[in-house]
Formats: structure tokens, C-alpha cells, sequence
């Protein structure tokens, strides 16, 4: 597999540009999303560590999770995948890693990087991280600081702090792992998920700021409903059980609550309605809870839509106008980019605040989010951790996604409401969501 930023098991054939017909509102759409990403790559972290076979429901087919299952089976796990059934089976080890020596290509798939540099720690041998160019980039030293204080001989193969990271493992010690958590989340659920398997009691405590903190509660649901569960010392310490052991069985993977985000979007920008069936209000997902900003700025909302007692409905009055908003939004970084779009369409100016880590995502967001809402003809700027919005006549333009999925599915938004918006290299939606474009149109046409 190429180490480019092409580089890409799943991407549909899409043109360099795409553009994106304008939609009337207002639409009536109901749409089931594919897999939670981050549910997909933590269950797969799971399955392999379980005491035994693990059959999986509802996978998601992208290009991170790609990489994760392959790097499971560098590992030495027999992972059968049936992407167009959604379903992954998984041989787990008890805690075992099979290779005592591996090369993972990880591409620019973050929760697989640091999920697998701490995962490895339980095998004995050399394990090397890399990927693509950007992957470089990417700061993981705070894991592997936390890794270092266990024990664990984990390090930046260039001792910049970022991937390549090589792990000379020889099980995991336990004690006490001391990690920041102002820059990314994952690097506590990373050693919350190998927690149980430590030869020790081992407690995570999180230092500095606690950014995207629903995302480790996600872990912590998961490792619980796979019967590994966690005492809460405080607001910052964690301690999971130290011997439990992830059970064998049937795991569903629950839609994307960030994905949901982009249709349930597009009832606010065109009015109408649109309900994502297969997300629930209350998700672990932080980014379910995306609904209630857009009721903030003027949608209603509907929960609980499905017998299943998921479903989340919005909609929006076209005799209702969308305001501004100033909010906070640490707890759900991922989406910020989508409201920054439905901001374009709002009355008066909106702030989004908190969310500086979005500058080290697969791109600096917060500075490429400037950039394209700047085309699009508003005023826009982005601070040292905010992004302020300030909307004027709408414009043509022709998108820069960076190499990155989210700019390119949120800006498609964009063009759904203002003529003339063309998406370059859309086929970067690969990275969560292979099929984003060819579902929308089929949306499109009703």
C-alpha cells in the first residue's frame, strides 16, 4: 500500500471537482447512517483482546477502519470482514498478540494510531506506527508519555513527538499512566481499552484541560458492555478492572452520530425536515447531542422517532429564520466544522469556541475552516482555539478540502443552498464514509 495521501483502500471513483447542485427546500428526507467510526475502531480493539470469537454488526467500510483491521492482522489476528454486510468476526487472543515483530501502515487514521501504539505495549517484540505524510505531523506525545510512566519503551522514531512511533514491548507493567488530555481524548481511551490486560492494577489520570471528554465515556461504555468495567475516582481518575477480561459474542456497532450530523444540517439550511433513524439522543456519541445546537438556533427537535427508541428528527419552519449562535463546542469538536456551514445561513454573527485541537486534525481546521468560508463571501476568523462567523452574500467558490473528509462533506452543505460551490478531491471522504456523495444525490432525487 502507497504511503501517500492518496493513498486509499476505499474511495469511490470521484472526479478532481465536484460540483454540488443547489437543493430547494424544503426537503423531506429520512436516512439511516452508516456505522460509528469511532464505535468500529474501539470494538475492533476489543474483539481482539476477548476471550474468543467476536461477531460484529453494523461496521463501518472506511478507509480508518480499513487500516484497523488490516494492522489487527499484521498483528497476527484472523479478522474476516464482510463489508457489504457490515459484519466483522474477529478470533480474539485474551489479551495475546500473536507477531512478535510488525510494520503497521496506520494512513492518516488517528483513533487506529493511537488505539494501536498502546495496544501493542501488551505484545513482546518490536512494533513501528507510520503513515502518511500528514500522520507525521500529528502530535501523539502525550501518549507516549503516558505509555513511558507505565514502563513501556514507546517513542517517536524521529523524537519530534509524532508517528513513526516504535514500541519495544514486553507486556504492559500497570502503575499509574499520568496523561494530558488537552490535546486529544484518544490517548486516554487508548490506555483505558488495555487497561484490564496489565500484569497490575493500572489507573489512568488525566492532566491539563480534558477536551472531548464524551469520546472517552464512549470507551468506557464499550469496555463495560464488553465486561470490562471502570471505577470513576474523581472528576480525572480511572480505574478499570484489573483482571477482567473482554467476553466473546455479538457486538452492534450504532450509526454515526457525527455523520448524522451533515443531513440533520441540511434540514436547517433548506428547511423541512430530516430524521437520522439509527442514532440515539442519549448516544454515548458526543456529537449526538448536535441536535440541540440546532434547535438553539432556531430547528425543532424530535427524539425517540423509532420503536427501537433511536431516531432523531430536525426541522425547520421556512417562515423560521436560523440565528446566530455563540457556543462552546469542546465536548463535540468533529462537527464544529458542520455548524460552522449552517452558520453561513444564519441571521447575525456566530462564535464556535473551545475547540483549538481541531488544528491538529487530519488538517489545521480551525485555519482551513477560515480559508473556505471566507470564499463562500462571509467574514471569518479564526483565534488560537475559536472560530467567529459573520455571514455576507453568498458566492461561488471552489472548495479546498485539505485532504480531509470533513471539510469536504460539511462544505457540501454549503452547496446544497448557494449556487456555484464546487468540492475539490471529494474523494477524500473515503477517510469515514466511502459513499457520502452517492448517497447524498439519492437523497437528492427523493
Amino acid at each position: 500500500m502507497s504511503n501517500s495521501p492518496s493513498a486509499s483502500p476505499t474511495a469511490h471513483a470521484l472526479p478532481a471537482e465536484l460540483p454540488i447542485a443547489p437543493l430547494a427546500g424544503p426537503i423531506d428526507w429520512t436516512v439511516a447512517v452508516p456505522g460509528s467510526k469511532s464505535i468500529t475502531n474501539r470494538y475492533l480493539a476489543m474483539a481482539a483482546l476477548a476471550d474468543g470469537t467476536v461477531h460484529l454488526t453494523g461496521v463501518l467500510h472506511s478507509d480508518d477502519t480499513v487500516f484497523m483491521v488490516e494492522a489487527l492482522r499484521a498483528l497476527g489476528f484472523a479478522v474476516t470482514a464482510d463489508w457489504a454486510k457490515k459484519t466483522c468476526v474477529v478470533e480474539g487472543r485474551g489479551g495475546a498478540i500473536p507477531n512478535r515483530a510488525a510494520e503497521l501502515f496506520v494512513g492518516n487514521a488517528g483513533t487506529a494510531t493511537r488505539f494501536l501504539a498502546a495496544f501493542v505495549s501488551l505484545g513482546h517484540g518490536r512494533y513501528r506506527l507510520d503513515g502518511v505524510a500528514r500522520m507525521r505531523e500529528r502530535p501523539i506525545a502525550d501518549l507516549l508519555q503516558g505509555l513511558q510512566g507505565l514502563g513501556v519503551d514507546a517513542r517517536s522514531e524521529f523524537g519530534n513527538g509524532c508517528p513513526p512511533v516504535i514500541v519495544n514491548a514486553s507486556g504492559l507493567p500497570g502503575g499509574l499512566a499520568k496523561i494530558d488530555g488537552s490535546r486529544s481524548s484518544q490517548y486516554i481511551s487508548a490506555v483505558l481499552q488495555i487497561a484490564p490486560y496489565a500484569r497490575e492494577p493500572l489507573r489512568v489520570e488525566v492532566t491539563g484541560q480534558f477536551v472531548s471528554r464524551p469520546y472517552v465515556e464512549l470507551t468506557l461504555r464499550g469496555m463495560a458492555e464488553f465486561g470490562c468495567p471502570t471505577e470513576q475516582i474523581g472528576e480525572r481518575t480511572f480505574a478499570p478492572r484489573h483482571g477482567a477480561r473482554y467476553r466473546a459474542g455479538s457486538y452492534a456497532v450504532e450509526g454515526d452520530a457525527s455523520t448524522a450530523s451533515y443531513f440533520l444540517a441540511a434540514a436547517a439550511i433548506l428547511s423541512g425536515r430530516c430524521c437520522v433513524t439509527n442514532v440515539a439522543a442519549d448516544s454515548a456519541q458526543g456529537d449526538a447531542a448536535f441536535a440541540g445546537v440546532l434547535e438553539k438556533m432556531g430547528c425543532r427537535v424530535r427524539t425517540r422517532t423509532q420503536t427501537d427508541g433511536r431516531g432523531i428528527e430536525v426541522s425547520r419552519d421556512p417562515n423560521t429564520r436560523l440565528r446566530g449562535i455563540d457556543i462552546d463546542m469542546n465536548n463535540m469538536p468533529d462537527v464544529a466544522l458542520t455548524l460552522a456551514v449552517v452558520c453561513l445561513f444564519a441571521d447575525g454573527s456566530s462564535r464556535i469556541r473551545n475547540v483549538g485541537n481541531l488544528r491538529i486534525k487530519e488538517t489545521d481546521r480551525l485555519a482551513a475552516l477560515a480559508s473556505e468560508l471566507r470564499r463562500l463571501g462571509a467574514q471569518a476568523e479564526a483565534g488560537s482555539d475559536d472560530l467567529t462567523i459573520v455571514p455576507g452574500p453568498k458566492q461561488a467558490a471552489r472548495i479546498e478540502t485539505y485532504d480531509d473528509h470533513r471539510m469536504a462533506m460539511a462544505f457540501a452543505l454549503a452547496g446544497l443552498g448557494c449556487p456555484g460551490v464546487t468540492i475539490l478531491q471529494p474523494a477524500c471522504v473515503a477517510k469515514s464514509y466511502p459513499q457520502f456523495f452517492a448517497d447524498l444525490e439519492t437523497l437528492r432525487k427523493g
